[in-house]
């Protein structure tokens, strides 16, 4: 059971395979965790591991995971990014390649924009995004489930926190996109991507 640890921030990964560094991350929203795997629609980890050194981890705070760290308001997308480029770091791990489903649509993003030398190339998988007819989604997802559920076992965090956190990271003026980048960012991107796009109030096929 690996992980790694900066500060206050501590990371559980895993890894399989070996070959080009892939780094994906499973679906669940803010509880993206390694032991969603087998419920993804389809498992990278297994599919991918004779090809490359797959990599994957449970995301900050995600509840029923074991990666934890402080509730980044003030930058949400910037410290997940922070977290898997610091992850990355600890392999000695330079460039690699990405694959992130559902809200690793805008970790991809975040990552391209924050280090485009070292993300190769990202695949987008059912990627969360604005939707103009559900636009409180993931916001709602959030809030309903995620946030009370992290209250009842942190007691440093409160659902005031939650909210602003919430907040900053589905409901700023930029996030009526991808949430994580504005739409000047995406439209000069020039990191190959691939989108396999989904048509869910949260998996947003308008985004």
């Amino acid at each position: 059971m690996p992980f790694y640890e900066k500060g206050d921030v501590r990371i559980r990964y895993e890894e399989v395979g070996s070959g080009f560094p892939l780094l994906v991350t499973p679906g669940g929203g803010l509880n993206s965790l390694i032991s969603n795997w087998p419920n993804q629609v389809f498992n990278a980890m297994e599919e991918f591991k004779n090809d490359f050194r797959c990599i994957t981890m449970d995301q900050r705070n995600a509840n029923g995971g074991e990666s934890s760290g402080p509730i980044a308001v003030d930058d949400p997308w910037g410290a997940f990014a922070d977290d898997q480029l610091g992850l990355m770091d600890h392999l000695g791990i330079n460039e690699f390649c990405f694959m992130g489903y559902c809200i690793g649509g805008p970790f991809a993003l975040k990552l391209m924009e924050r280090a485009p030398e070292r993300v190769v190339a990202a695949v987008l998988c059912q990627p969360v995004g604005h939707n103009a007819k559900f636009p409180d989604a993931m916001y709602d997802m959030g809030h309903d489930s995620w946030g009370p559920e992290l209250c009842a076992r942190r007691s440093d965090v409160t659902m005031d926190t939650v909210e602003a956190y919430l907040n900053n990271l589905y409901r700023v003026e930029s996030a009526d996109f991808v949430y994580s980048v504005t739409r000047d960012f995406v439209q000069s991107c020039q990191t190959p991507m691939l989108v396999m796009p989904d048509n869910t109030p949260a998996h947003s096929y308008e985004a």
